[in-house]
């Protein structure tokens, strides 16, 4: 997918990337969430599959919906409680569309814990290494809100890069940075596809990921730029080796923590909409093959009866 380039440095070149023109159907999907939670939606960020390739059949429309006030969206205070502890909340919805079945997975968080995991204040990866990627925003409230999101995912691009520097060679390009920071993000979760699938993220937008790369490596003191070659742009760090070493232990905490934040999101989702424990096992056997049905016990008590099939899914490479 190709993205407008505005001048205005990095922010500007985000401003313009979240205006890109979407998919009716996804607008579709927008306007729907949009009146199912009123006034408590800020605004709602496309991403994933289906926002890179264009095109929502047979896919599933990843979404988030940023809000004002938990407790303006759930009528029950189990709901925005667990969002606050452990956000987001994740929910599925269908949407009939000319004829077709639109489906989304969405989630709900609020600005200020939104703005706040995009940040170098978080730890963890779920956030910013998603959000440094390419995205829209299909509603906004108004122009402060969009002022906020735009800065949270400049953060989130600015704390990507930071945490994955000091893995990387002393020289590198731009490529070499993204692959290396996707394929380690992957590994801090419970994903089905392995870390080599992030190498498409980078390959369906090279120009823009090069670009934002440049911007934000350009205002860091310890990097070089290096044009030898007209067609390539490579970067000379000078890290330290203790901040080196440091930075892989981070990475290795990521990694255990990362998978049991996974875990307990996946047992929330199995209670937050109707159909959760289907949806979770269709979406692992999309992605790696295995099946495991749901028996109606499971369906019934999934928190008490998940761990034999967690287990089972694991043992099988379910999650890599």
């Amino acid at each position: 997918m190709a993205f407008p380039n505005r001048a205005g440095g990095l922010s500007g070149l985000l401003d313009a990337e979240v205006r890109y023109p979407v998919s009716r159907a996804s607008m579709a999907m927008t306007n729907a969430l949009k009146n199912r939670y009123g006034d408590a939606v800020l605004g709602i960020v496309y991403y994933g599959s289906c926002f890179r390739s264009g095109t929502e059949k047979n896919g599933i429309l990843d979404i988030f919906v940023i809000v004002d006030d938990y407790r303006e969206v759930y009528l029950k205070n189990t709901l925005a409680l667990v969002n606050k502890l452990l956000p987001p909340n994740v929910f599925y919805y269908e949407l009939d569309f000319e004829g077709e079945t639109l489906r989304t997975k969405y989630a709900i968080i609020s600005l200020d814990q939104f703005e706040q995991r995009c940040s170098s204040k978080c730890f963890h990866t779920f956030f910013w290494a998603r959000f440094a990627q390419p995205c829209a925003l299909t509603y906004v409230r108004d122009e402060n809100v969009r002022t906020r999101l735009v800065a949270s995912l400049r953060r989130a691009i600015e704390t990507f890069v930071a945490r994955v520097l000091p893995l990387l060679p002393p020289r590198f390009d731009a490529e070499t940075l993204w692959h290396a920071g996707l394929s380690a993000s992957y590994r801090t979760e419970l994903r089905p596809e392995s870390p080599g699938a992030s190498a498409r993220f980078f390959d369906s937008s090279a120009d823009r990921y090069g670009d934002v790369t440049k911007m934000v490596l350009a205002e860091r003191s310890d990097i070089e730029l290096r044009d030898d070659e007209p067609s390539k742009t490579e970067f000379v760090a000078n890290i330290p080796s203790t901040q080196r070493w440091l930075a892989r232990q981070a990475w290795r905490l990521r990694r255990p923590q990362g998978k049991l934040i996974n875990l307990l999101r996946i047992m929330k989702a199995a209670f937050t909409f109707d159909g959760g424990v289907d949806y979770v096992l269709w979406k692992i056997e999309r992605h790696s093959g295995i099946k495991v049905e749901a028996t109606p016990m499971l369906r019934r008590h999934p928190l008490l009866t998940c761990w034999p099939t967690v287990w089972r899914l694991y043992r099988a490479g379910a999650f890599r």
